[in-house]
């Protein structure tokens, strides 16, 4: 088998709907040997939030020297991204002969594994092989019935936030859906919560109490902000001074306070995480597609946001860097989200709306798009595919000194970078 066939086996699995549970995936790691039973584990739940503090912790431990593994998802232009071993993604050839691997054993159940449980018993057995000291772990969906969630122990286990997202699959309500997240936590295992709500947290923290799991609520106290403009966030925390993030977003500060209290704990369990180790990981940390900077002239941010929270997280962004200017936006959304919620936030810092169909089933039309814009006062107009949206903006953006911000699903991210003229 090679790449190209591996991945077409991956793939070809249909993934229109959900299919909860772990006895497939507990079927297939068992006749591969249970592989994620000899890593180690830092195995990260929340809405939003997930992915850049996976990044920036595995930075400060591969800083420190630790083989260190990265699990997650999606990833934004191609596949491999979503099994990295110290920032590298998992090679064509190692892909292809795991996969050759897992498929029989796949194909002989019954209950066939889905596309994320292929790709997560893919990554347990990939992290294995390659004897990694820690595996930085992704939860896909909600935590508890996710497959990520194979694993019987952990190191840590973190829970960034919880709003209300994928509701049909977890929950109508705030505790419903953290009791799905708080499914990750392990029997005498420390809990970090990173959120604020008080209902979600106390879901987290009876569940702690039932698996004796020490609790740990994320202290932003010690946080000195010193500057944050578009070359980075300069920052202090207890006593580790000239700390810098380079990852944008006035949201980012908050990740690396939840990384901060993270290594805390570890250091607490005898992980060694030396201060030099925290401060080179934090400034080398990258996270595509969430409030970065794609483009300098004109100046262009692309922005993964794409529920309530995490659009509403974006335009406060917008407004801490770029005060009262208002920029051009492309933009697309699902029809299952609160799209008129969203249209209203990002109304507050639009010039124009350049709306597109995202490339997904559940999208909205450009056109019901832009016309929710229209009535809100927003001038918005719609297009056919990305480059057109894209180009459009563009092209005005030069011709009225204006910024742009790109905001939707993170799949759109190679397009918009690839349409940029």
């Amino acid at each position: 088998m090679n790449y190209n066939e591996a991945l077409e086996y991956i793939h070809s699995v249909s993934w229109t709907f959900c299919k909860p549970g772990l006895d497939r995936i507990k079927e297939l790691t068992e006749k591969l040997g249970n592989p994620q039973n000899n890593l180690k584990f830092i195995h990260v739940a929340g809405t939003n939030g997930k992915g850049s503090f996976c990044s920036m912790l595995h930075s400060v431990l591969k800083e420190q020297g630790y083989r260190v593994g990265l699990f997650t998802s999606p990833y934004i232009k191609f596949f491999n991204e979503r099994i990295a071993i110290n920032g590298e993604p998992i090679s064509n050839e190692d892909l292809a002969a795991i996969t050759e691997k897992v498929k029989p054993i796949a194909d002989s159940m019954t209950d066939k594994p889905t596309e994320f449980e292929l790709i997560t018993a893919i990554g347990m057995e990939y992290f294995k092989n390659k004897k990694c000291n820690y595996v930085v772990l992704e939860c896909g969906l909600g935590g508890r019935l996710d497959s990520t969630n194979i694993i019987e122990t952990s190191v840590l286990s973190v829970i960034t936030g919880i709003a209300l997202d994928h509701t049909a699959i977890l929950g109508d309500t705030i505790p419903k859906i953290a009791r799905e997240k708080a499914g990750i936590i392990k029997e005498n295992t420390p809990v970090l919560w990173c959120g604020n709500d008080n209902d979600a947290k106390e879901v987290i923290l009876k569940e702690s109490k039932i698996k004796n799991a020490p609790f740990y609520e994320v202290n932003r106290t010690p946080l000195k902000v010193q500057k944050q403009t578009l070359d980075g966030t300069f920052f202090e925390f207890n006593n580790l001074k000239d700390l810098k993030i380079n990852l944008l977003g006035s949201y980012q500060i908050e990740n690396a306070v939840n990384v901060l209290n993270a290594i805390e704990i570890l250091k607490n369990q005898g992980v060694i995480i030396t201060d030099k180790a925290v401060k080179e990981g934090l400034k080398k940390a990258k996270w595509h597609a969430r409030f970065e900077m794609i483009s300098h002239t004109p100046l262009i941010i692309f922005d993964g946001g794409h529920n309530p929270q995490g659009v509403c997280e974006a335009v406060k962004s917008i407004k801490q860097y770029f005060g009262n200017e208002k920029l051009n936006i492309v933009t697309g959304v699902m029809a299952d989200k609160d799209y008129n919620y969203i249209a209203s936030k990002i109304s507050e810092i639009a010039s124009k709306v350049f709306c597109l169909t995202p490339d997904n089933p559940r999208a909205l039309s450009a056109n019901d798009y832009a016309s929710v814009f229209n009535s809100l006062g927003a001038e918005a107009s719609c297009y056919l595919t990305v480059k057109d949206a894209v180009s459009s903006a563009v092209n005005d953006a030069l011709k009225n000194n204006k910024s742009i911000l790109c905001l939707g699903s993170l799949y759109m991210y190679g397009e918009v970078v690839d349409s940029i003229p």
